[in-house]
């Protein structure tokens, strides 16, 4: 849990350093990860964390469950936490709660999940499947998903919040087609994070989320960091230039996590991975320096320039 990692680190040293262009301070974890805070508690958020969808859709049975097993090891390793499922990623809760269980790194893995449903009953015996597929009595971050039946479910996680159930609550979507309805759930309610798609191709977020966020102390998760591939398919044959190198990018998925982790807004970015080498390639996006203001300019116009 959370204040459980958090405990564990307030021992350790830590350094503060500037954000180059960002505002707010950023904590460097032992293992070198950078940490921002949540608004809502004040407590450390791993930048780097890991989405669960379709990597993680895996059978107690199946091989790849040593795979993930590492995945995960990856992630602790760096001083990562997060963990991002939902009930509609198939048996992603399920394999989760075993490997941390099988593992014994519960205490390292900030949870994060969804209820994915109409209905509060409904969604109230979804969210506590939930709580049994991944083995918790509580969980840190329950997200209402894709804002279905949002009005509904925001309802109850506030009583499961004031009940211990929960620590955080939040919305997700992952289309630019549903920022108007988010945008009117962020000023209206009260929320402890709100997790979107933003990257490189998809920039819109910068517009009014990102910035309303800020404003109304709302944590951000970023889904979608890579475009659903869509970054990848276009820069595989491009050599990452020497000016993103020379602030840590040894290749393109460090450069499109710093990019997105170089907005001040931005709490923490999940992309998904079944690999435990792309996972450790994307944990160092949070080590090192970030892209300042003139560098990240520079790479939105080599995009929109074709690569060049």
């Amino acid at each position: 849990m959370l204040h459980k990692l958090n405990a564990r680190r307030s021992g350790k040293r830590t350094t503060v350093t500037s954000a180059l262009w960002h505002t707010h301070a950023i904590v460097m974890t032992n293992a070198g990860m950078q940490t921002r805070i949540i608004p809502s508690s004040g407590a450390a958020l791993p930048v780097i964390g890991v989405g669960t969808w379709k990597g993680f859709d895996v059978g107690a049975s199946s091989g790849q469950r040593a795979q993930l097993a590492e995945v995960l090891r990856t992630l602790f390793s760096f001083g990562g936490s997060v963990i991002d499922s939902s009930p509609m990623y198939g048996w992603a809760e399920g394999a989760v709660g075993d490997l941390l269980a099988s593992s014994g790194a519960e205490e390292n893995a900030f949870l994060a999940t969804k209820v994915w449903t109409q209905g509060r009953t409904t969604g109230i015996e979804q969210m506590r499947r939930s709580l049994e597929l991944l083995r918790r009595k509580s969980i840190d971050l329950m997200q209402v998903h894709n804002l279905l039946d949002w009005r509904t479910h925001l309802a109850t996680l506030r009583d499961w919040k004031a009940e211990g159930r929960i620590r955080y609550l939040g919305v997700t979507h992952y289309s630019s087609s549903a920022y108007a309805e988010l945008e009117k759930i962020m000023r209206t309610e009260t929320l402890d994070f709100v997790q979107f798609n933003y990257s490189l191709d998809e920039r819109e977020a910068e517009r009014v989320l990102l910035p309303l966020a800020k404003e109304r102390g709302i944590a951000v998760i970023v889904n979608l960091p890579f475009g659903a591939g869509r970054l990848f398919s276009k820069l595989r044959t491009k050599q990452v230039p020497p000016w993103l190198e020379e602030m840590g990018c040894a290749n393109w998925a460090q450069a499109l996590l710093k990019f997105v982790l170089a907005h001040e807004a931005v709490t923490c970015v999940i992309p998904g991975t079944a690999r435990a080498a792309h996972m450790a390639e994307n944990c160092r996006a949070g080590v090192g320096p970030l892209l300042d203001e003139a560098v990240r300019e520079k790479l939105i116009a080599y995009w929109e320039h074709g690569g060049r």
